[in-house]
């Protein structure tokens, strides 16, 4: 029997990151998972393959849009096993970084699924041997999630994939259709686009990204709808069955009409769900929901006191970057400091063509809670910077307190939406307001510069940009002079 301070089941952000921030605090880690190496969905099937490929069908695009600005490129070769290649080659470089850093670290890595006897002891099964017993003194669950499935479609039939499929990337098929308008599916529909499959995408609700701010999507979906061979929202799958070599695809419109499609592959992408079975749990005290969440405390405390759990499998937004945070909380209940006293400002990107991303308190959000706030927008076509680079499709959108010009939450959309919303989350989490983002100065040309002038918007005195006055005017003490 093996025995071990603090035992990690999953190695994905969230579990590798408290194996090392655990080991740090010099506690004797353990960190086990059924992938050959550490990295989790994320790195092997998730985060970095996709942006790897999203990165190199940006190229393929620019090349091909390259031509209204004067340069004439000949029509791109792709080289399918070679991209594969790269994209394998950037996840093993990152796979080999963590496993040395499991070694420097000292954390014992171990390849293999875990279940608890009780609130004290595993059972390890590894690969070829017979299974061993592990107690611990804490352990933290970070399982992540998997694909969620649909209803009524058979993940088995020859030619239907998840998003891991997707990324194996075995072959361009000539057309596809995408079930699920999320990030998800909307991220791999583009890169099949831009590799020259048709792509049509259905999204059950009303809109694609659901639940975003309608202002932020209403540029992807303008430029979805140039790439995708269609795109129907509060649609339905009727019947998915084999045809030949591909397959037959019914969707019903919100109305009832039904279109059929004939595709070679179907990708589902329906969002993820949570994975806590299997794992024992009926023998400790964790509980969990209707979906299978675990539940925990601000601490990321479990019902079981030797027990936390951090990420995906807590339900929530599904996030690699949270899952990291959360262990940084776990860590720390584990050394015995108190919980958070609030709740970071967790940000979000959507990596389509152009990115979204988003942080802090959304519109409709605010609205539906019954916050009073008023929202200001920039368009990107009086950025300078963006007329370079010919992404005029962007926006940059602030929701603010009236009375104090406190900034609430901030959305982006257009290239590099994804690191400039980082600067947002310092600005909320430092408690700025509209008059402090007025009154840094922002490089030009920049991207960066449409945080200043959507505060300038809100306040009154926009140079690049004039809109009519939504709403009464900010209080004297919040529009005050600039210098």
């Amino acid at each position: 029997m093996t025995h071990t301070q603090i035992a990690i089941i999953g190695a994905g952000p969230g579990g590798y990151a408290a194996a090392f921030l655990a080991a740090g605090r010099g506690m004797k880690t353990m960190l086990i998972d059924a992938e050959a190496a550490p990295g989790g969905v994320c790195l092997h099937r998730g985060c970095i393959p996709s942006k790897a490929l999203l990165h190199a069908v940006k190229l393929l695009t620019e090349t091909r849009e390259a031509e209204k600005i004067g340069l004439h490129f000949p029509p791109p070769r792709i080289d399918l096993e070679r991209l594969r290649g790269w994209k394998e080659e950037v996840v093993q470089r990152l796979t080999n970084g963590l496993a040395q850093q499991c070694r420097a670290r000292e954390v014992t890595w171990l390849q293999g699924t875990a279940r608890f006897l009780n609130s004290t002891t595993l059972e390890l099964r590894q690969p070829d041997q017979e299974p061993q017993s592990i107690t611990f003194e804490k352990a933290i669950i970070a399982t992540g999630s998997r694909p969620a499935a649909i209803p009524g479609v058979d993940m088995d039939l020859p030619g239907v994939m998840d998003s891991s499929q997707a990324l194996q990337l075995d072959v361009i098929p000539a057309s596809l259709l995408v079930i699920g308008g999320g990030n998800i599916g909307l991220e791999l529909g583009t890169v099949y686009a831009a590799l020259g499959t048709r792509v049509w995408v259905v999204e059950a609700g009303p809109g694609i990204l659901p639940g975003l701010d309608r202002d932020l999507v209403r540029p992807v979906a303008a430029r979805l709808g140039k790439i995708m061979a269609g795109v129907s929202v509060g649609a339905r799958i009727v019947a998915l069955t084999p045809n030949g070599t591909g397959l037959k695809v019914v969707v019903a419109d919100s109305e009832g009409r039904e279109t059929t499609h004939e595709v070679e592959r179907v990708l589902v992408a329906a969002g993820r769900e949570a994975v806590s079975e299997g794992l024992g749990l009926e023998n400790t005290r964790v509980t969990r929901n209707a979906r299978g969440e675990i539940q925990v405390n601000a601490g990321m405390m479990t019902q079981d006191p030797a027990i936390l759990a951090i990420g995906d499998v807590t339900g929530g937004p599904m996030l690699a970057h949270r899952a990291a945070m959360q262990a940084r909380v776990a860590v720390a209940s584990l050394a015995g400091y108190p919980p958070p006293h609030r709740q970071p400002i967790i940000p979000a990107v959507t990596y389509t063509d152009p990115e979204l991303a988003w942080a802090g308190l959304l519109e409709a959000e605010a609205r539906a809670k019954g916050i009073e706030t008023r929202a200001v927008r920039f368009p990107w076509a009086a950025s300078g910077r963006a007329h370079t680079l010919e992404r005029t499709d962007g926006v940059t959108k602030l929701i603010l307190d009236p009375s104090t010009g406190a900034i609430l939450g901030v959305g982006i959309t257009g290239p590099g939406a994804g690191e400039l919303i980082a600067a947002a989350v310092v600005a909320m989490e430092k408690g700025a307001t509209a008059q402090d983002l007025a009154h840094m100065v922002h490089p030009h040309p920049t991207l960066s510069e449409t945080f200043a002038e959507a505060a300038d918007l809100f306040l009154g005195h926009c140079v690049h940009y004039h809109a009519p006055a939504r709403g009464a005017p900010p209080p004297g003490n919040v529009q005050r002079p600039l210098l």
